[in-house]
C-alpha cells in the first residue's frame, strides 16, 4: 500500500473510532458532540499550529541577510518544487534537528536548530531542507495536526467516559448508551489505539517526505548521510524530555529524544533510522 493510501486509511480509521465512541457514549447526541469537538479542534490546529510550535521552541525568524546561504538553499529548492518561499526560523538549541510547520505552502515555515547548521555539510543540509519542504508540499503539517487533534479528542472523550463511570453518570439503557464492555474499550483500548494510529500516520509521512525530498535534490545519499549524523547527534545532544516538546516531536526530521526518554519504541513518531537510510540507498541505486 502506498504511503498516501496508508495515511488516508489510518485517518479514516481514527475518525471511525471517534464516531463510534461518540455514538456509544451518548447515542446521537454523543455522536454530534464528538463531531463538534473534532471540528472545532481541527480548525484551531489549521490556523494556529505554526505559531504555537514556533513559540514553544523559542524560534527566531531569519531574514535573507541573517542567513544568506540558508536562504539561498531554501529559495532554490522552493523554486524547483514550484512552491512559495517559506518563512525561515532558527531554534536556539544545540540539538541537531529541523522541522516544517504551517497550514499550507502559502503559510509555511521551516525551522532549523543551531546544532544542525554546525553539524551538516551544505549538501546534507540541502537534503534535509528538501525533506522539510516536501512535508509542506505534501500537506503533512496539516495531516499531522489533524491526526494529533483526533487522537486528543478520543483521549478527552475517554476521560469523560471514565469520569462518568466512576461517579455513576453513565447508566446502561436498553437502546442508548454504552455497555460495560463498551465503556472498557472506550476508557482503555480506544486511547491506546488512537495513539498507535497517530504514530503510524507520522511514520508513513516521514517515509514519503524522505522519498519526495530525495527526488527533489536527486541526491538520496546526501539525505542518508544527514540522517546518520542526526541519529548520532540527537543521542549526544537530545532535547529535554519535556511533555510539551514531546507532543510536537513528530514534526522533527529525527527523533529529538534520547532512547529511553519516551514511552516506548512502539509509540515512536519516527520510523527506524536504519530503515529510512536503507530505502534512500535503494533509491540511489535506481537513479544510477
Amino acid at each position: 500500500m502506498s504511503n498516501t493510501l496508508k495515511t488516508t486509511f489510518l485517518l479514516a480509521l481514527m475518525t471511525a473510532l471517534l464516531l463510534w465512541i461518540g455514538q456509544a457514549l451518548g447515542g446521537s447526541q454523543g455522536l454530534v458532540l464528538a463531531l463538534v469537538m473534532a471540528g472545532a479542534m481541527n480548525i484551531g490546529s489549521w490556523w494556529f499550529s505554526d505559531r504555537i510550535v514556533l513559540r514553544m521552541y523559542g524560534a527566531r525568524e531569519l531574514s535573507q541577510s541573517d542567513a544568506p546561504d540558508l536562504y539561498s538553499i531554501v529559495h532554490e529548492l522552493a523554486l524547483s518544487a514550484g512552491m512559495p518561499m517559506p518563512r525561515l526560523y532558527m531554534v536556539p538549541s544545540e540539538a541537531p534537528n529541523a522541522f516544517a510547520t504551517g497550514r499550507s505552502p502559502e503559510h509555511a515555515a521551516v525551522a532549523v536548530t543551531q546544532g544542525i547548521m554546525r553539524m551538516l555539510s551544505r549538501a546534507e543540509l540541502r537534503a534535509v531542507l528538501a525533506h522539510e519542504l516536501s512535508h509542506v508540499r505534501n500537506r503533512d503539517t496539516l495531516i499531522s495536526a489533524i491526526a494529533a487533534t483526533l487522537a486528543g479528542v478520543i483521549l478527552m472523550v475517554a476521560r469523560m467516559a471514565q469520569f462518568g463511570a466512576l461517579f455513576g453518570g453513565l447508566r446502561r439503557d436498553d437502546r442508548d448508551g454504552a455497555s460495560g464492555l463498551e465503556l472498557l474499550v472506550m476508557i482503555v483500548v480506544a486511547p491506546l489505539a488512537a495513539m498507535l494510529i497517530q504514530m503510524a500516520v507520522s511514520r508513513s509521512r516521514e517515509y514519503q517526505a524522505d522519498a519526495s525530498g530525495a527526488a527533489l535534490t536527486r541526491d538520496p545519499l546526501a539525505l542518508a548521510s544527514a540522517l546518520r549524523k542526526l541519529e548520532r547527534g540527537t543521542q549526544l545532544a537530545p532535547l529535554p524530555p519535556d511533555p510539551q516538546l514531546a507532543s510536537q516531536s513528530h514534526l522533527m526530521i529525527a527523533n529529538p529524544f534520547r532512547a529511553g526518554e519516551q514511552m516506548a519504541r512502539l509509540f515512536s513518531t519516527h520510523p527506524p533510522m536504519a530503515d529510512r537510510i536503507r530505502r534512500l540507498e535503494e533509491m540511489a541505486r535506481r537513479l544510477r
